[in-house]
């Protein structure tokens, strides 16, 4: 059992990891070649393995990045309901893990990863207009959101920004006191997004709360408030930007068998929006690696007690095989230790941050334009540019662009 235990291990010492499996791909999207992204992800999703969600959810990302919306949302809902399964590791596939490495143990995602599903569902279903859609995606956000709250989760980890997003639709549907109080659960969650502030004031007034609405007003007194808010003969552009590439998990170089997270340098930081004549600079909802670095910080104990218990587990296979020969308990222990491997597996194709543009219009056809800046207010261009593009503003109804650079 031990010799294919170790023929196994050598094996698995010898595959590629899982980010140099999408590294490829990740480097094709940058490039534009959707074609090759698709190709590569398209079958490692569709396999059936203990790896399957982490590849849907790359492959549901990629398809949305290349245009193909509908077919996006099909994947992420599958990626949704496998999430969602409930997974019993046997006893020999967690003894297997200690032996060899944490990756023979099914994916499931952080709980951040879980809720940020129905995120991109709802993201999507906005874009193409499908208002009810992102209001069942809303929904089954609140849904998760009562879960992991009952299971005592972090705040960080219960994904601000999906919170956020279901206000967004439920301020879109006119369910007013529905969004306020998702923009309030949102503030808790995460007070720093730029523009959580004004959205809780004008949420405030639209849901008819008159003291919410002075609380706020009287707590944050730099918010200057727009009468184009509360113009029901306007419509409105919502631009959600995602922008660069959350950082990506690595074996650390002072104990391959750990995890560490390194940071994607992106030269877009900030999306600017021209239309009617003028410009609009995004603001940050969402800092996604911030919350990637605090899941895998948070996880330091329970990684730090696996690597111990693997150790531990090496060392008693290995002093078995010693009892009988010496020399092969030294090589056993040496072999099991080379096959220890940090797990690197995570939702790679995700943003570095999520932000927001947005813009009250009178109805009517425009002609707008997104392009990547260096900085936040800055006009210097970075070359990624969505193009000219036509959007109908209707009276008071909210159209959504979703864009994402990758640069």
């Amino acid at each position: 059992m031990l010799v294919m235990g170790l023929s196994l291990g050598l094996g698995l010492t010898g595959c590629a990891t899982y980010q140099s499996k999408v590294d490829g791909a990740r480097l094709a999207l940058a490039n534009g070649n959707y074609e090759k992204a698709l190709g590569d992800l398209k079958p490692l999703a569709f396999t059936p393995n203990d790896d399957q969600l982490v590849y849907l959810l790359d492959y549901g990302v990629a398809l949305q990045v290349a245009g193909q919306v509908g077919e996006s949302n099909k994947v992420l809902m599958r990626a949704d309901r496998l999430a969602e399964e409930v997974d019993y590791q046997s006893v020999s596939r967690i003894a297997g893990s200690l032996a060899l490495n944490q990756e023979m143990i099914q994916y499931k995602g952080d709980t951040f990863e879980k809720i940020f599903i129905n995120a991109y569902l709802a993201m999507n279903f906005l874009s193409e207009g499908k208002q009810d859609e992102a209001l069942v995606e809303a929904r089954r956000i609140n849904e998760k959101y009562l879960k992991y709250r009952a299971d005592e989760k972090k705040d960080f980890e219960l994904n601000s920004f999906s919170k956020y997003l279901s206000a967004l639709a439920w301020e879109a549907d006119r369910r007013y006191d529905d969004a306020y109080i998702a923009y309030a659960e949102t503030y808790k969650i995460d007070p720093t997004g730029e523009t959580i502030r004004e959205d809780l004031i004008r949420s405030a007034k639209l849901a008819r709360r008159p003291d919410e609405y002075k609380k706020w007003k009287k707590q944050f007194t730099e918010v200057h408030e727009d009468p184009d808010w509360y113009d029901d003969k306007k419509g409105e552009l919502v631009v959600l930007f995602q922008q660069g590439w959350g950082p990506r998990k690595a074996a650390s170089g002072q104990d391959h068998g750990f995890p560490i997270l390194v940071p994607v340098h992106s030269r877009t930081t900030a999306a600017r929006l021209e239309i009617g004549g003028k410009e609009h600079f995004s603001r940050k909802v969402y800092n996604v690696e911030a919350a990637a670095i605090r899941t895998l910080q948070e996880d330091q104990g329970l990684l730090l007690a696996k690597r111990l218990a693997g150790i531990a587990t090496k060392a008693v296979l290995a002093d078995q095989v010693r009892q009988k020969d010496q020399a092969l308990g030294d090589i056993t222990y040496l072999v099991l230790r080379v096959m220890d491997r940090a797990d690197v597996r995570q939702w790679s194709t995700l943003p570095e941050t999520i932000q927001i543009i947005r813009v009250p219009l009178k109805p009517g056809k425009y002609n707008y334009r997104l392009d990547g800046v260096y900085a936040l207010s800055d006009s210097a261009l970075t070359g990624e540019s969505l193009g000219s593009h036509e959007v109908e503003i209707k009276k008071g109804k909210k159209t959504f662009v979703v864009w994402r650079s990758l640069k």
